[in-house]
């Protein structure tokens, strides 16, 4: 049976990163990717320079008739803009009761535009975070989650634990290039686990959020356990960063596709 995954997130005119990003890391995994669109971004390496959000009926209606039709195994939520739109597709997902959720709450792009409306915060937090089988928030994200600066490693995990207690069944708090050996903290409530990748020295970022939290959808869907589809997909964005591309005036993006050849 052919896994089967669901982007709820906004557009990338530069492809980079958003819906782009992550059907091309659904596709990359060998799952069959559906896109649910909740706003449009005029956007490029070096930035966004503008935003059209959908009407929240809109976003539920994609949602409704790709699972419906064709079902769903796996969802991956990134860009959502606003309050309307996050609780729409909270409501959504409860009332068709998708599993497998994988929220990565975008707040700021790499540009550092921001994503997420300021009165939308507590909307993700209340509504949606306690649908997800697991949130992917970065050190800034984390920070806006609970309150103040997250710095270091037992900093990280004290906020992992911090973010579970708000209700959330797991969470992948991401260190980056802020932490030794790019060593994330996952932690669902039992397990605390430090996870590390190979740094990898390169300018072109774009979409390295959108695409880890789509890679761990793509693995959920094809079945495998969190944390093992959580290190599936560093491992995959770790490979994808190798063969990042060199596109653009600004942050080019990570290659999606680094297992096949590229003609440049």
């Amino acid at each position: 049976m052919l896994a089967k995954a669901l982007t709820i997130a906004g557009s990338d005119s530069g492809g980079g990163a958003g819906i782009q990003a992550d059907l091309k890391t659904f596709a990359a995994l060998n799952v069959y990717g559906m896109s649910a669109l909740t706003a449009i971004t005029a956007q490029n390496t070096c930035g966004v320079t503008a935003v059209q959000a959908i009407d929240p009926d809109v976003v539920e209606a994609q949602i409704r008739a790709v699972v419906s039709d064709i079902g769903v195994d796996a969802v991956k939520t990134g860009m959502l803009f606003s309050a309307p739109i996050i609780d729409g597709v909270a409501r959504t997902i409860r009332d068709l009761a998708l599993l497998n959720v994988v929220v990565d709450p975008v707040m700021v792009a790499t540009s550092g535009d921001r994503l997420l409306q300021p009165d939308a915060e507590q909307s993700l937090r209340t509504t949606l975070l306690p649908l997800a089988a697991v949130v992917t928030p970065n050190l800034d994200e984390t920070a806006v989650l609970v309150g103040h600066a997250v710095k270091g490693l037992d900093a990280m995990q004290a906020a992992a634990e911090a973010i579970v207690g708000m209700g959330v069944k797991a969470v992948l708090v991401k260190g980056g290039h802020a932490t030794e050996k790019a060593t994330d903290v996952f932690y669902d409530g039992t397990t605390m686990e430090l996870l590390t990748a190979e740094v990898v020295e390169t300018n072109n970022t774009h979409g390295t959020g959108c695409t880890l939290s789509s890679a761990i959808a793509a693995y959920l869907a094809r079945g495998l356990p969190l944390l093992d589809a959580v290190r599936q997909a560093k491992s995959y964005l770790t490979e994808a960063l190798k063969h990042s591309l060199d596109i653009g005036q600004g942050s080019g993006p990570v290659g999606h596709f680094w297992h096949v050849t590229y003609h440049l």
